[in-house]
């Protein structure tokens, strides 16, 4: 079976990682990505540690599977060459601030009129509209004004998340809209305009957040554990923490059980509300026990009970964890040579006839897939 994008065709502007992040993903469900670049420097995430023999583990985790071209957009032949390219494009991806492709000529507009059948996608750091949409952003401006650091740290300590969740969330979102025009594009043959901001993005995963604010007045923070369900946070044992969640009055028995605890008749525990208002005192409780042994012992008896539970782990041990390396979560990305190079992360989206490959292809040298362009333009 074929990949379920087979046959599209994108033209990707995009760098560094909200915008290849989203290619990243078409790519892997079968898109033909040609990625154009600067020539001699490239997408700036080519130098971006870690490095290994001079070569990006980051450019290549989210650029593997893609083909690159070098234009230089002021050179008559380059853009000549590049509108032959448009002119077999279904999409064209970019995350630059707006008004950045319009001096070059390559705004919605200007290439709405002249490819109509061309989606054109942007991932930028407020969107095409409102007052801030020219500001720059990064992952953690957007983390910042988005609520996120708010809440995973102290109004006296804000934290970053340990991962890049304003960019990543912008690439995600992107990809549903580009997958949404292209369907749409089947009833009328139209280029759609697609626009996410990656603070709008990060908004869009504070929806927990977002209602309680609302409901509350005052913006939850230090969000230590789950904001509408009791227990679910981390606990301590004899060597360390690690997380449980009882998230229906029948897991809270069972934890009552295999804890050994009398509380399930008890009124300041009797139902999720009345757990979420003595949440300190039950996490004490709860800690009173879990304490006297390892976490080994408490995750196998919580998991025999059909408890949700999890070990706090690193990304050492994420790496080897025995479920992901079975959904194909960690995966090889070759080099030219077909040699296992780099570690990424999977694609998560399982397909039924679609094959989830445990190595992906490599990731492109700069301009290096120039010939094999001009062979395919060439072509009916």
């Amino acid at each position: 079976m074929p990949l379920p994008l087979n046959g599209v065709t994108i033209v990707d502007f995009s760098r560094i990682l909200s915008g290849p992040y989203a290619t990243m993903i078409l790519a892997d469900l079968g898109a033909a990505v040609i990625k154009v670049e600067r020539p001699g420097k490239g997408d700036d995430a080519r130098r971006l540690p870690p490095l290994k023999d001079g070569k990006s583990a980051y450019f290549a985790a989210v650029n593997r599977g893609k083909r690159s071209i070098a234009l230089d957009l002021d050179v008559e032949a380059d853009r000549a060459l590049l509108d032959r390219i448009l002119a077999r494009a279904d999409v064209l991806v970019e995350n630059f601030r707006p008004g950045v492709m319009a001096r070059h000529g390559l705004d919605w507009d200007t290439l709405h009129g002249r490819f109509p059948q061309m989606h054109y996608a942007s991932v930028s750091g407020y969107g095409q509209t409102g007052p801030d949409a020219k500001r720059p952003a990064y992952d953690t401006v957007v983390q910042a004004r988005g609520g996120l650091m708010g809440l995973t740290g102290t109004p006296d300590e804000p934290r970053r998340a340990g991962s890049s969740v304003g960019d990543l969330a912008g690439g995600m979102f992107l990809v549903q809209g580009i997958l949404a025009a292209l369907y749409a594009r089947q009833a009328d043959g139209t280029g759609r305009r697609i626009d996410v901001g990656q603070l709008d993005a990060q908004v869009a995963l504070m929806d927990q957040a977002i209602a309680q604010a609302a409901l509350n007045d005052t913006a939850p923070s230090n969000a230590t554990r789950h904001p509408s369900i009791a227990p679910c946070e981390a606990v301590a044992a004899s060597d360390g923490p690690f997380v449980l969640a009882a998230g229906t009055d029948a897991q809270f028995e069972k934890l009552c059980l295999t804890l050994q605890l009398p509380l399930a008749d008890d009124p300041r525990f009797a139902d999720n509300a009345a757990r979420l208002t003595h949440a300190r005192l039950l996490k004490r409780l709860i800690e009173a026990v879990t304490l006297e042994f390892p976490r080994s012992h408490w995750l196998a008896k919580l998991t025999a009970a059909g408890i949700p539970c999890a070990p706090i782990q690193s990304m050492e041990q994420v790496m080897k964890d025995p479920q992901l390396l079975a959904r194909n979560m960690i995966v090889d990305v070759l080099d030219r040579y077909g040699r296992a190079t780099f570690k990424a992360a999977g694609n998560p989206i399982k397909i039924s006839g679609m094959e989830d490959r445990p190595a992906r292809p490599a990731p492109p040298e700069l301009d290096g897939n120039r010939a094999d362009i001009l062979r395919w333009l060439d072509t009916d």
